[in-house]
């Protein structure tokens, strides 16, 4: 059901939010992109049905580009692309200014090394510097993406060489936050500035976690049997964000801990959850069935807006939600045939960024988007 692209792109918050890695190499999605090619971008990139965006701009063409986050003073972006018209094989992390941003005919700069897979990047405290998680202290080549199972089970690689580093500005390491085997990512910053949270596998199983903003004193947050990931912070740093899958029956436990075990999760089912800051009072807030994800809070910290295909007859159609945290009034805010995602507020709640499969001219492309948001 999702050897399409979805899920592929699916994988890219995943990374494999954070919410992406290895989503060029799935079968059924080849971009056979070619970085003189010329695309037609006259399409689509508002829908009338979305009431609460305008003024949507395009910022990026050509590749797949993601998980892209807001700068404390809203005056940046950070972001992962594999644009191969870049020159990447693999994704790697990049921040520009917004007032000065023409990624349609400039490259910008490049915070991580050029070598290995990265994921999930996002400002720290003063702008200056950049978190983000990245496979470079391995073999420096673009980690080796699964073959396709003969039991028709999409997986995703929980590659063992992702460690968590700090990049200045002009793409120089000045920090780095975990150094172990095994999985350390999907790292993001309270807007208090004080920690971080991030997606671990050190206790046999993918939990949260969070450290103070320097990588010490590391506590657990999460303990339920399942992947956790994907997690943001409130608008007041008090309570958590994010997706989770939660294997119920013994078949479907087993599978995910001998999965595990080979390094590797089914990203197909996952809801979204909500927790405080540190691990209590958790509650579950979607209960859509398919795959829920990319959560991020509303400026009010009252709200939720996330990805989901759960209104997907062929699962399919990945669009943003909205959530109240109790559950209720459930509301479409994006309206694309295939593919919106991992959306994230200025910090002054004033404008929505986004990716999205609209206007990508015909091809598989995924760009990013900003919007101004309309209550």
């Amino acid at each position: 059901m999702f050897k399409n692209l979805s899920i592929v792109i699916f994988i890219l918050a995943l990374s494999v939010s954070c919410q992406y890695a290895n989503k060029n190499q799935h079968e059924g999605h080849s971009h056979e992109h070619d970085s003189d090619q010329k695309h037609d971008y006259s399409g689509i990139v508002h829908y009338e049905q979305e009431a609460h965006l305008t003024n949507v701009k395009q910022l990026t063409f050509g590749g797949d580009n993601a998980e892209a986050y807001f700068s404390f003073n809203n005056e940046m972006i950070v972001f992962q692309s594999n644009n191969p018209g870049w020159s990447l094989e693999c994704d790697q992390i990049f921040y520009t200014r917004l007032d000065s941003a023409n990624m349609g005919e400039e490259i910008p700069q490049m915070i991580s090394t050029g070598l290995g897979r990265t994921t999930c990047s996002y400002f720290m405290p003063g702008d200056t510097t950049i978190l983000f998680a990245s496979t470079h202290m391995g073999d420096g080549s673009c980690p080796h993406v699964p073959d396709p199972r003969e039991d028709g089970k999409y997986v995703w690689p929980i590659y063992a060489d992702y460690n968590i580093f700090v990049s200045d500005l002009k793409g120089k390491i000045i920090d780095t936050l975990t150094n172990r085997q095994g999985y350390d990512a999907e790292a993001t910053v309270s807007p208090r500035g004080d920690k971080i949270v991030f997606t671990s596998d050190r206790t046999g199983d993918l939990e949260l976690f969070v450290m103070d903003i320097d990588g010490s004193n590391v506590k657990q947050i999460t303990s339920g049997l399942g992947y956790d990931g994907g997690a943001f912070f409130s608008p007041d740093g008090s309570k958590l964000v994010f997706r989770a899958s939660r294997p119920t029956t013994t078949e479907e436990q087993n599978d995910y801990k001998e999965l595990l075990k080979q390094g590797l999760v089914t990203p197909t089912n996952m809801e979204i959850f909500v927790c405080d800051a540190d691990g209590s009072n958790l509650v579950q807030v979607t209960n859509l069935g398919k795959a829920n994800w990319a959560p991020y809070f509303h400026p009010s910290g009252e709200k939720i807006v996330f990805s989901s295909n759960h209104h997907s007859d062929r699962g399919f159609q990945f669009n943003i939600f909205m959530i109240n945290l109790d559950g209720t009034g459930l509301k479409q805010i994006t309206f694309d045939k295939t593919f919106d995602a991992f959306p994230m507020f200025s910090f002054d709640g004033k404008k929505l960024i986004f990716s999205s499969n609209r206007n990508n001219g015909g091809t598989r492309d995924t760009n990013l988007f900003i919007a101004d948001w309309v209550e």
